[in-house]
């Protein structure tokens, strides 16, 4: 296993205990009010992260076994899983986020060394190594985490991680054509990103808040939309 995977899983450890703690201290009638995503409540990201955990036990699973075992059957399939999840009562949806995550967990401790390196595919359909798993969790929880507005911000966030999910997102973008002509200053951690005209500059927390929900607001400079991240 890479060291970019052993430090990915501490990011994920790390955030699974945080937002498990959120989700165990909201108030039961509080996980029906709207998240910061349009058209889910609190509810519909405690659900997506339940099911986003068991999608992720199937690609460490095609790893470990050789047998192709796609994150989703599709997206409908995923959707409505999402759905039926967010539907439970209360008790049900901690209970089932809970064991999702116990089962994720079990998962990554029971691959084998060499299995990391085997090649799956991700929701979006790209080939990848097993080994990406726990960086793509880590995103999930605490992005997801501050989608719940429960307590936790972007700035709660550890650097070392929001410098990460800058280097990916900023990659992604480039990757798509859709680098944008600024560059971009994280003032905390002394990064730098692009050369473009114009300069954006913050905490790296506020420049992952900008580049995954469009929230400029720790941001200063003449600061552009950014392109969608997925």
């Amino acid at each position: 296993m890479s060291d970019h995977t052993e430090v990915a899983r501490g990011w994920w450890a790390d955030g699974e205990l945080a937002v498990a703690g959120h989700v165990d201290r909201l108030p039961d009638d509080e996980l029906t009010e709207p998240s910061a995503l349009p058209g889910w409540s609190r509810a519909h990201v405690v659900a997506h992260l339940a099911r986003n955990a068991d999608a992720l036990v199937n690609l460490l699973t095609w790893a470990r076994t050789g047998v192709e075992t796609p994150m989703y059957p599709s997206r409908a399939a995923r959707d409505a899983g999402i759905e039926a999840t967010a539907a439970l009562s209360p008790a049900e949806l901690r209970a089932d986020f809970a064991a999702a995550c116990g089962r994720l967990a079990a998962a990554v401790e029971a691959m084998p060394g060499d299995a990391w390196a085997a090649r799956v595919r991700s929701g979006q359909g790209a080939e990848i190594e097993a080994s990406a798993v726990p960086w793509m969790r880590a995103k999930e929880v605490w992005v997801h985490g501050v989608d719940l507005r429960a307590g936790l911000e972007f700035g709660d966030l550890p650097a070392d991680f929001c410098t990460a999910l800058v280097d990916d997102v900023l990659g992604l973008f480039a990757a798509r054509e859709q680098a944008q002509d600024v560059t971009v200053v994280a003032t905390d951690v002394d990064r730098t990103w692009g050369d473009g005209v114009t300069r954006v500059e913050g905490r790296v927390s506020a420049v992952a808040a900008w580049l995954t929900r469009s929230d400029a607001s720790g941001l200063v400079g003449d600061v552009p939309p950014p392109p969608a991240w997925l």
